[in-house]
């Protein structure tokens, strides 16, 4: 049996909780931010968020040259809180939400896999996380 390595990324948002959790769960916003290059992007979306519901992105280069789908399945689901939920791939994943006036602290757990060095996981999901800031601050 392999241990996992959990692995971090965090960022703080200048944007209100609510603005945070509408951007960061519904798919027409998800669709703009989830991405961890300008040579990629997520031409599909689609969230079931509630414990049990089930979410999937496609995340392809623009190029078509490379694309996968991303999905899972909610664990918990706390508004404006916490999100936790499991991979098809049997890895989990834990999201915290903090509000702190007008900015919202976003802090991401998740197993790493065992392919790519851990190094780049990290650098790839903060990424993501880096465009979804950018999103969030810069959209109405």
């Amino acid at each position: 049996m392999q241990i996992s390595n959990k692995v971090t990324v965090e960022t703080a948002v200048h944007a209100p909780i609510e603005k945070v959790w509408k951007y960061w769960t519904e798919p027409d916003h998800i669709k703009n931010w989830n991405s961890a290059s300008d040579d990629w992007h997520t031409p599909f979306a689609e969230n079931d968020l509630r414990a049990g519901g089930s979410f999937v992105s496609r995340m392809e280069a623009k190029d078509g040259s490379a694309g996968f789908d991303m999905g899972g399945v909610y664990d918990e689901v706390v508004l404006h809180e916490r999100i936790s939920y499991t991979m098809g791939d049997g890895r989990t994943v834990q999201i915290q939400f903090k509000e702190n006036g007008n900015e919202t602290e976003i802090v991401e757990t998740f197993d790493a896999e065992s392919t790519h060095p851990v190094e780049f996981q990290q650098q790839g999901w903060q990424a993501i996380l880096d465009n979804f800031k950018n999103y969030a601050e810069n959209s109405n």
